[in-house]
């Protein structure tokens, strides 16, 4: 009978016991299992970052911040002079006739390749036989080993037996000495530099106008637009994030251009086509005495200045978002 009351009894607390059970939070993962995965995911991008960005960054620092000489860049005892380095490079006679030729060779290259490079696109959106082709052709510059396309400008502007001169010549027009000139020299540059940039902007740009629906140009045509006017009223404005990355690429790889400008002239004549670029190489590798210090102080504005663009970009491109 006590038996039997006991079960009677336990049903109830046994319920009870469920219930309560039944209330208690379920398992939760380890608080910080989430954030290890995706650490690890993200390990392999930042090993890559520190590697090859961060680590080369702070070595250029350190070096322009040191009087490294061979010796004391093998025996690792450079002497610590600050900014030292910085105030002879910008005092340097070379500093001032470099930055104008960077300016020359920078933004006359971005210039007359974008708007070349657009010009192509915009005429190549249209179907008509042979566009592939064509479009492939132009593609050949880029395609091409730089020291073989620089090799070869050097050949057609050369003064005594150069094409260029050549075809000037039957045209009854004097000699011109492109890349021996003081005047001349770093025009001859930027052009070759022209040359090898344009498949570039016309390979970015003309992707750039194929997520342009066509429906807005029909409706512009229905409307009386003509080619003109649907290029400043469709084309170039939603063109515009498109054109805002390729000029800013075009400028960062035009800055570090070293190779064309080197095989062409090597910076001459007396410094009329060196550019901030080209110093930098030529104080480091382009002497028979490498002093590294200068060369990574020049390195290091052009990162600067490098950095200084793409915060502007990204700043005008935030603001046209909002707008």
């Amino acid at each position: 009978m006590s038996t039997t009351a006991s079960q009677v009894g336990n049903p109830g607390s046994a319920g009870g016991t469920r219930h309560r059970a039944s209330s208690l939070p379920p398992t939760r993962p380890p608080r910080y299992s989430g954030q290890w995965t995706a650490l690890a995911f993200a390990a392999p991008l930042l090993a890559y970052l520190a590697v090859f960005y961060a680590l080369p960054l702070y070595r250029n620092i350190d070096l322009s911040l040191h009087h490294y000489t061979v010796r004391a860049f093998v025996r690792g005892d450079a002497e610590f002079v600050g900014l030292d380095t910085y105030r002879r490079v910008l005092t340097d006679g070379t500093f001032w006739p470099a930055v104008r030729n960077t300016l020359i060779f920078v933004l006359g290259s971005l210039a007359v390749q974008y708007a070349t490079g657009l010009a192509l696109a915009v005429f190549f959106r249209g179907t008509f036989r042979l566009s592939g082709l064509l479009r492939a052709l132009f593609l050949v510059p880029w395609l091409l080993p730089l020291i073989v396309s620089a090799s070869t400008w050097a050949w057609m502007l050369n003064s005594d037996n150069g094409i260029v001169n050549a075809l000037l010549a039957a045209l009854g027009v004097d000699q011109v000495n492109w890349l021996t000139s003081p005047t001349a020299a770093i025009w001859s540059v930027t052009l070759a530099n022209i040359w090898l940039g344009i498949p570039f902007n016309l390979v970015i740009l003309y992707s750039g106008l194929q997520n342009i629906p066509a429906d807005l140009y029909e409706a512009a045509s229905l409307d009386g637009a003509g080619p003109w006017r649907s290029f400043w009223s469709i084309t170039f404005p939603l063109l515009r994030p498109v054109s805002a990355i390729t000029l800013l690429l075009g400028f960062v790889y035009t800055l570090k251009v070293v190779d064309v400008i080197w095989v062409m002239t090597t910076g001459g004549p007396a410094n009329a086509s060196t550019t901030l670029a080209v110093w930098s190489y030529r104080e480091a590798f382009g002497t028979g005495q490498p002093d590294f210090s200068p060369a990574a102080a020049v390195g290091t504005l052009l990162i600067l200045i490098a950095l200084v663009v793409g915060l502007i970009h990204l700043r005008v491109q935030h603001r046209l978002e909002e707008a």
